[in-house]
């Protein structure tokens, strides 16, 4: 059946219609053809988006480490399933097969079982990109545990209260990382985490940087001598379709993280299906996404998608700027990687370098670009499109969120035809609606509106762990039997849809509604600007105006500043009108991000506005000193 696999434009719009006017015939296609089952569902969708309630595949079991390890043995045993590129490149890359990589989950889950957990029980990981993290997510799903990964840089007061929301009673972890030149004390950081968290009893302790460490006596354990001892077969457990999967957390705007719930039927149907057709994998390619797996990317786009694909997926530990620029395209090198997926973040970081660090490899592996995380403005886009897939590897720029679990809106490669800052068509299935502030559909193109989905998916979170009536109030109440997205969008003239940032960053200038993306997007195009964020700040006349951070590239750094700002401002109003213009402009050495790359706006917000008695925590952030910096600049 072609459907798994898209391979032409009209393919596309045939097999999307049929998607979306019998949404439970096509998943039931799909997902009886391409996975093991211990049981078939009874019904393939039930939902109500009022509650709101969905499921997809109804009663049906199973368990989804048969369909990325098991059912793989006969056929691809000696395959590498996964292939770890470690932080120093002296040390060597290991190829782990899909054999040992079912050896070592089985072993990982009976050392779990030995431990005490069990079917529902929650396990935090807070481990760096080492093959013991994934093979931990993989022993957790075997067992019908849910796992809570947790990204290796949050600070211990953010570990802490992931760890009590959802009562995990064990945390994997290591005695550090490595991070560049850098080392961490992950170990230090979960000790102190755990001063507050009276339920998790047991701590297993991968050797990573072989640090001196102090172990807790009962309650912290090396994880090596434990594997050694185990048994390297285990059963699956039965799951429901419905069965939690994972829980992942992500930053809510105001208050305390959500821990998004993932089940694991739809979960597995919509994650596989999605790599197999957005990045167009064929059997012998090599992938590679350069996320980390604390993130929903990782955990789509690393472990579980990759591996019911039967594919060979790499694990990267380290950082684009080690041991130099040209680490990345090294390891396409290297690796002779297919299929590339990465964050606008990194590439506009490495297009700042010189051009040397990329043209002293060889890139003509290279089939498939992807990018992921925010949308990638238009100068960076053009760079990438140049450099790296020398305008033969189309771009991939993936619009999706940690609540949908898998990419919602994407080119797909070689079949639609890409623009840039675009993320295009709909994915199979998906059916977006573009909302006015009255609450109703905008209708046709060439229009702007919230963006919304108005139909289940197979891989959409459930609830958010402990809390439904927060994630009816965050996702379903702003438009009647639609989930919001938070996000605004645009619809071109011929149905290609642009996302223009989170609503919250929708700025109402004298009452014109603009979207901080398209005036980034401009400003980023000026030759001496790397980076830039816009925020809104209280004006008299206006109601609110805009206030612009620059970062400016090394050719800026030494021009005048005054005339630096007069020039942005005449390519904004030539690009956008003089509607978009930058009350205030200021140059600064950095923006405040969270680690997934994410520029914390509340913070610019505040500085903007001249409240900043109370920032909130910036230990979270990747480059907290900045605050600092920037504050004592303001104007």
């Amino acid at each position: 059946m072609s459907n798994y696999h898209i391979k032409h434009l009209e393919e596309y719009y045939q097999v999307y219609r049929k998607s979306v006017r019998n949404p439970e015939a096509f998943w039931e296609e799909i997902a009886e053809e391409h996975f093991v089952w211990r049981k078939k569902w009874d019904k393939v969708l039930e939902w109500d988006f009022s509650k709101p309630e969905v499921s997809w595949f109804k009663n049906a079991k199973l368990n989804i480490t048969e369909n990325c390890l098991d059912r793989h043995l006969p056929t691809r045993r000696d395959k590498t399933a996964i292939l770890f590129e470690p932080n120093d490149p002296k040390e060597g890359a290991q190829h782990i097969t899909y054999g040992q990589l079912h050896e070592r989950v089985c072993k990982m889950a009976n050392v779990l079982i030995e431990k005490g957990v069990r079917k529902g029980d929650r396990v935090c990981i807070y481990l760096p990109m080492i093959p013991e993290l994934a093979i931990s997510v993989l022993a957790c799903a075997r067992i019908g545990a849910i796992h809570s990964v947790v990204f290796a840089g949050f600070s211990s007061t953010a570990l802490s209260t992931r760890i009590n929301d959802s009562d995990c009673k064990m945390v994997i972890t290591s005695d550090g990382s490595y991070r560049g030149n850098k080392t961490i004390d992950l170990k230090g950081i979960v000790d102190a985490a755990l001063e507050d968290c009276p339920g998790a009893n047991t701590v297993l302790v991968a050797k990573r940087i072989h640090s001196d460490i102090s172990m807790q006596e009962g309650r912290d354990f090396w994880l090596a001598p434990l594997l050694e001892n185990a048994y390297g077969d285990r059963n699956a457990e039965i799951m429901d379709a419905e069965d939690p999967l994972f829980i992942l957390y992500t930053s809510g705007s105001t208050g305390k993280p959500k821990g998004m719930v993932h089940t694991c039927g739809g979960y597995m149907v919509y994650t596989a299906y999605t790599f197999k057709n957005v990045f167009q994998y064929r059997e012998e390619d090599v992938y590679w996404c350069t996320a980390d797996i604390g993130w929903i990317t990782g955990h789509s786009y690393i472990v579980y998608g990759p591996l019911a694909n039967g594919a060979t997926t790499v694990m990267f530990e380290g950082v684009p700027s080690y041991p130099d620029y040209g680490r990345f395209w090294e390891i396409v090198e290297k690796h002779k990687i297919n299929q590339f997926y990465t964050a606008p973040t990194a590439i506009r970081a490495l297009a700042k370098e010189n051009l040397d660090y990329v043209e002293k490899y060889d890139l003509s592996s290279l089939k498939v670009l992807g990018s992921v995380g925010e949308p990638i403005n238009e100068e960076a886009w053009h760079w990438y499109n140049n450099n790296i897939g020398k305008k033969h590897s189309p771009i991939v720029d993936t619009w999706w969120q940690t609540e949908t679990g898998g990419i919602m809106i994407t080119p797909i490669p070689y079949v639609t035809p890409t623009t840039p800052t675009y993320a295009t068509l709909p994915f199979i299935g998906i059916q977006p609606a573009l909302m006015d502030e009255n609450g109703q559909e905008i209708e046709g193109n060439q229009v702007e509106g919230r963006l919304c989905v108005k139909f289940p998916w197979p891989s959409m979170a459930r609830t958010i762990w402990g809390n439904h009536e927060r994630y009816r109030d965050t996702y379903f109440s702003a438009y009647d039997n639609k989930y919001f997205t938070g996000d605004g969008a645009m619809r071109d003239a011929v149905g290609y849809y642009r996302i223009t940032g989170r609503v919250d960053d929708v700025i109402i200038v004298s009452g014109h509604n603009l979207g901080t993306a398209p005036i980034e997007d401009s400003i980023n195009e000026h030759p001496a600007v790397a980076e830039s964020a816009i925020v809104g700040f209280p004006h008299d006349v206006k109601g609110n105006a805009l206030y612009g951070y620059v970062i400016l590239k090394e050719t800026g750094e030494s021009r005048d500043r005054d005339n630096l700002r007069k020039e942005i401002n005449q390519q904004i109003t030539e690009q956008i009108g003089p509607i978009a213009k930058l009350d205030k402009i200021q140059f600064v050495p950095g923006l405040p991000k969270t680690r997934s790359g994410k520029i914390m706006r509340r913070i610019l917000r505040k500085i903007a506005s001249k409240d900043t008695s109370n920032l909130g925590d910036v230990s979270t952030l990747l480059n907290p000193e900045v605050v600092e910096k920037i504050m004592d600049e303001a104007l």
